[in-house]
């Protein structure tokens, strides 16, 4: 007929009763028939066994329809379900069963079946467990109209992805979603400018994000996307339940219209200079400097950033968010949240500016035609606001994974949510998109852990497509460079408490030295010396107090990394994994077991000692990395035939280190992890993707630093003035030096401050 058939009982029911069945002698018959009986009772009795724990029971579901099978042979000379072939048939069927339907464990690929679904996925889907603790992760949903470059991927998707991967180690019950942001303007706008429609933009993008996530290893529950039915559904919901709760309210309102493009102009597509701070750069809905929200009517000297025509004002009649109406439950609601989870610095001091200044009521919608649509029929003509519409994805994306979306997204007494993103896109998380939610009153699990970073810039300047600057999620592959070693620079770089700087030069120092020199030696020297010296056997352990002390130490650190990594200190958390493989190299010089194997009998049960504990260090360091690294992780524990209860032995017990590796334990084969990153090398990338950045930085950096360094000044007089936290005055002061460090270099000054009189230099 046309239709595609995913199913393999669908394709089998077709056959059933299609005109090929007469015509199928008794052996074929059978063989479907087993498909169409067995399969379905095989599907039950896994549901029963693994997420129930009523494994007792399974022989009851499968019992009935082997009985039938087994009457329906007897009749006739195939006797298929007696004896050995029985046990072979049942096997393959299991097989097939787990095969067929996707299955929740910890090692999930990509779970993006575009355009169809399986039936029974839901059975299957990660639900919240009583008992465990469940945790959502959502990392802020790309736009689709565009490629990430390595400050996207690190602000939101890798971030998100290094806590997922650890809940996991943890035994946490976790479900990690994302996907593509794909309605605005944005994708209207790109859309033109390749000759293609917006959806055939969507789909071309959307295959691009998840080419590139998978290749940096991005391991999401599910990567889906807001140009969907359940998007529209929910999205509409939730409006309507805030119009019956009297939370809307109409205005008519100025915009910027194009009348070159003949539009009205969206946020994003207005740049012009902020009326607050002077930063030329600055968007219409928010400053990326002072972070101060803008109407775009107030931006001085306006441009449309598709045609840098200058923008008209019109008039539009459009429908709010009643935000100072939802100001008290919002405040209620914060104070308990920031209180008792995990919100970054950053996070907190953006919301309290949003609520220090008092909140206004929001527009939600737009006058645009590529979005959701607006089901209210005196506004049918447009559409949702991006960053009303955006936020709901999370929901959409859920409930295209699950159709039991409701019990992670409507348990706020069960579910932990943590919301991964970088600063600019805090107070739309952590203001409009929760009053949103409480304003619909459906007891919506709001965000417990806000997570975000601050920028990583490229080489002290910014990631620019147009200019050939910087290094984009597609282009990191083609480096030659492995994605690991990616990820495990962005991590160490990561932006947590102010923004950092990729570079070329600092990549291959920390490649050479911490990743080869090293954590790639002492795993390697370990490894080799079981190996070379006890015929690929872990020697015997006989402490003494040197490697006792040794051990308290790498207990130490083991402890630091995980009270780190439960506070999503990503960062910091990777050092202590790093320090961890300096003290066993340390131990391994000190103890020369090299040498002592060709000793006496007291000697040579030293070198097993020092060799069978530092084997042991290199297991526990390959489940430390395995969030940050995780193909590293895996081919350590492979060359070291670790056991999986390694695993569950160091991070979901105590959190103490123990030896997986016993005595007699047979490694595998033991290889390098690491490659040099040689200085032509980098130096040939670095001028790859520099593009033109190095004839006007030094412009750039004038014009932008100085009114920054203004800006820094007033936020730290406030900062004092209103007494905050020490820490919170420090960044800024360190932010404000390296402001006037970077400025004094661009004008050809000293970097340093001159000495004062009277006073010692």
């Amino acid at each position: 007929s046309g239709l595609h058939l995913f199913s393999s009982n669908a394709i089998c029911r077709s056959v059933h009763h299609s005109p090929a069945w007469s015509f199928m002698n008794a052996n074929a018959r059978l063989a479907w028939m087993w498909r169409l009986l067995i399969t379905p009772a095989l599907l039950q009795a896994l549901h029963m066994a693994v997420l129930q724990g009523k494994g007792s029971e399974v022989s009851k579901v499968l019992q009935g329809p082997l009985n039938y099978l087994d009457q329906s042979l007897s009749k006739g000379n195939t006797p298929y379900l007696t004896g050995v072939q029985y046990l072979h048939l049942f096997l393959v069927a299991t097989a097939l069963a787990f095969f067929q339907y996707p299955f929740s464990c910890h090692q999930r690929g990509d779970r993006s079946y575009e355009g169809f679904r399986f039936e029974p996925r839901s059975v299957f889907s990660s639900l919240p467990q009583e008992g465990k603790r469940n945790l959502l992760v959502t990392s802020a949903l790309p736009y689709v109209n565009n490629v990430p470059h390595l400050g996207n991927i690190i602000g939101c998707v890798l971030s998100a992805d290094v806590f997922s991967r650890y809940g996991r180690l943890r035994g946490w019950n976790m479900l990690f979603v994302c996907g593509t942001d794909e309605y605005g303007t944005a994708t209207e706008n790109k859309a033109r400018e390749e000759g293609l429609t917006p959806q055939q933009i969507c789909d071309k993008y959307h295959a691009i994000h998840s080419s590139i996530y998978k290749w940096f290893q991005i391991d999401f529950d599910f990567f889906g996307r807001t140009t969907t039915e359940k998007q529209t559904e929910i999205a509409q919901n939730i409006f309507w339940r805030l119009h019956k709760h009297d939370f809307l309210v109409e205005d008519t309102v100025e915009q910027l219209r194009c009348e070159s493009c003949q539009r009205f102009l969206a946020d994003r597509f207005v740049e012009g200079t902020c009326p607050h701070c002077s930063y030329p750069e600055a968007r219409g809905d928010q400053c990326d400097k002072c972070g101060r929200l803008i109407n775009a009517v107030e931006l001085r000297e306006p441009q449309c950033k598709v045609c840098r025509q200058t923008p008209v004002i019109r008039s539009s009649k459009h429908l709010f968010l009643d935000l100072p109406k939802l100001e008290a439950q919002l405040e209620q609601w914060l104070d308990k949240s920031t209180s008792t989870g995990d919100w970054t610095a950053n996070a907190k001091q953006i919301t309290r500016s949003w609520l220090r200044d008092g909140l206004k009521p929001r527009c939600i919608t737009r006058d645009l035609k590529w979005g959701t649509p607006v089901p209210h029929p005196d506004f049918k003509e447009k559409v949702f606001y991006v960053w009303f519409d955006a936020p709901i994805g999370y929901l959409s994306i859920t409930a295209n994974y699950t159709d039991k979306w409701e019990k992670w997204w409507k348990n706020p007494h069960q579910v932990e949510l943590y919301n991964f993103m970088a600063k600019d896109n805090v107070p739309f998380h952590s203001v409009v998109f929760p009053c949103s939610l409480l304003g619909a009153q459906d007891n919506y699990t709001l965000v417990n852990h806000l997570v975000a970073t601050e920028y990583l810039n490229y080489e002290d300047t910014k990631f620019s497509k147009s200019r050939g600057v910087g290094v984009f999620g597609d282009m990191a592959k083609d480096t030659g460079i492995p994605s690991d070693v990616w990820r495990f620079y962005l991590l160490y770089v990561r932006p947590e408490g102010q923004d950092s700087a990729f570079s070329w030069a600092d990549m291959a120092t920390k490649n050479n030295s911490e990743l080869l020199n090293n954590l790639g030696n002492f795993i390697n020297r370990a490894g080799m010396f079981v190996t070379k010296f006890f015929e690929g056997c872990v020697p015997a352990i006989e402490l003494q107090q040197e490697d006792k002390k040794l051990l308290a130490l790498v207990g130490w650190e083991l402890q630091q990394y995980i009270q780190l990594m439960d506070k999503v200190k990503i960062r910091d958390a990777l050092k202590h994994i790093l320090n961890i493989s300096r003290h066993g190299n340390q131990y391994i010089q000190v103890n020369e077991p090299w040498k002592k194997i060709k000793g006496g009998d007291t000697e040579r049960q030293r070198a097993g000692t020092v060799t069978g504990l530092s084997v042991n260090i290199a297991c526990l360091l390959s489940v430390m990395l395995f969030p940050y690294m995780p193909t590293v992780s895996q081919t350590i524990r492979d060359q070291l035939n670790a056991p999986q209860s390694c695993i569950n032995a160091m991070l979901q017990g105590t959190g103490t280190f123990v030896c997986a590796l016993s005595a007699g334990h047979r490694v595998g084969t033991v290889s390098p992890l690491f490659q040099k990153l040689e200085v032509d090398q980098i130096e040939a990338l670095k001028k790859k993707f520099g593009g033109q950045q190095v004839f006007d930085s030094a412009l750039e950096i004038i014009t932008i630093k100085a009114p920054q360094i203004q800006t820094s000044i007033s936020i730290l007089r406030a900062l004092k003035a209103q007494k905050a936290e020490k820490a919170v005055i420090t960044a800024e002061v360190t932010k404000l030096l390296d402001l006037k460090k970077q400025l004094a270099l661009a004008e050809g000054k000293s970097p340093e401050p001159a000495p004062q009189k009277g006073k010692k230099k």
